[in-house]
């Protein structure tokens, strides 16, 4: 991959991947502070605890077709413009979900604030990538995913408690003032990228031709469910099993956001030196902590601490966006953007899971289990990756 790091200064690059940054901060709080807020939402809107978590569905849903979708589209144009209409889109689509009034159309809202989600960080990926040397590709995209792990360490936080203490529409009124500072700060931070003139939407779906990117993006859609099956279900778990209050869960999301924060930038040094190593390790990493949270889900200290490891899983994540840039060919941007689409299945995967089997009366644990079989599908996609050939 081309790179065009020579051109800027080490405090240009600095303040552009910065700026891509706040959007990640934006994106992540947005997608996780209905975890911390699902028995408000489910109170107000008149609903049961897992069919809200079906709200978790709907957005990560959302993800899964948005990317593809607006990837193909935007194919040609250039970067900077692309990523200040996702960010436009997002902060219509979180707005919206503060004006919705019933069940049915805050699960539209959702969906459709989910849509810009995937391509967003699937170009920021690409432009950060671009900006700095490439054995530094992995760490740059941590870098920017690093708003993403952020926000779940002071974003869900600070928008839980302003759901608590107004109401949970004021969560998603602070996501999107977030995401219209963001277009601000691309704009003036962001260098200017030319559209790929030989880009096109059937070169870019070529991507969807190749073994590896497929079994990549399985790798992420199965291995990474776990962390949400348990994490969808957080706040019931806790307050349920170990006896925590709710103004707890506000310090059980920062720990989860710490473990969020060390996991990504951690794991991204490790995958820029040794790419399909961290991969499997993450996932074998994964299984033993998912499985101990059956254990340790009843217990008020141990229990947040578990929430806090389990949050290092998301080194996945710039392993996995690196190892599609590698496969993808030609077709790069469908490729990244792709690569959300994965973690959102996951999302909806797990949240959907887990709520099945609470809903059948399995234990606020069986979430636990359920991670630990989703992270061991990820860990047997990806052995076969390794063993055929595109």
């Amino acid at each position: 991959m081309s790179s065009s790091h020579t051109s800027l200064s080490p405090r240009q690059v600095l303040l552009a991947i910065l700026a891509l940054a706040v959007g990640g901060f934006s994106i992540g709080t947005g997608e996780f502070v209905i975890m911390g807020l699902l028995p408000d939402v489910a109170q107000d809107l008149g609903i049961d605890i897992p069919t809200a978590g079906h709200l978790i569905s709907a957005y990560a849903l959302g993800v899964v077709i948005g990317a593809p979708v607006l990837a193909v589209l935007g194919a040609r144009w250039p970067w900077r413009r692309l990523l200040i209409a996702l960010m436009g889109a997002y902060a219509v689509g979180n707005f919206l979900t503060v004006l919705a009034p019933t069940y049915e159309t805050v699960l539209i809202t959702r969906f459709l604030a989910g849509f810009p989600h995937g391509t967003y960080f699937g170009v920021a990926a690409l432009v950060a990538a671009r900006l700095v040397p490439p054995h530094r590709r992995a760490q740059a995209v941590a870098y920017v995913m690093l708003g993403l792990t952020v926000a779940t360490l002071l974003g869900v936080p600070i928008a839980t408690t302003l759901g608590q203490w107004l109401n949970w529409q004021a969560a998603f009124t602070f996501v999107s003032i977030i995401a219209l500072l963001t277009m601000g700060l691309v704009l003036r931070f962001v260098p200017f990228l030319p559209a790929n003139t030989l880009a096109s939407p059937l070169r870019e779906l070529g991507a969807l031709k190749r073994k590896q990117v497929w079994l990549t993006l399985g790798i992420g859609a199965i291995g990474f469910g776990g962390m949400f099956s348990v994490f969808s279900y957080v706040k019931s778990t806790l307050m349920e099993l170990a006896g925590l209050s709710a103004s707890t869960i506000p310090v059980v999301l920062a720990l989860f956001g710490v473990g969020m924060v060390l996991g990504n930038l951690l794991g991204a040094r490790y995958a820029d030196r040794y790419l399909d190593r961290s991969i499997r390790l993450v996932l074998i990493w994964a299984t033993a902590v998912l499985l101990l949270f059956m254990v340790t889900a009843h217990h008020p200290i141990l229990g947040p601490l578990n929430i806090m490891l389990i949050g290092t899983l998301v080194a996945l994540g710039p392993a996995l966006q690196i190892r599609l840039m590698d496969v993808a060919g030609d077709a790069q941007t469908l490729a990244a953007a792709l690569n959300h689409s994965a973690f959102n299945m996951a999302n909806a995967l797990g949240a959907w899971l887990g709520g099945l089997t609470i809903a059948a009366g399995w234990g606020w644990t069986s979430t636990a289990w359920v991670g630990a079989l989703l992270a061991l599908g990820g860990l047997a996609l990806h052995t076969i990756s390794l063993r055929i050939k595109d």
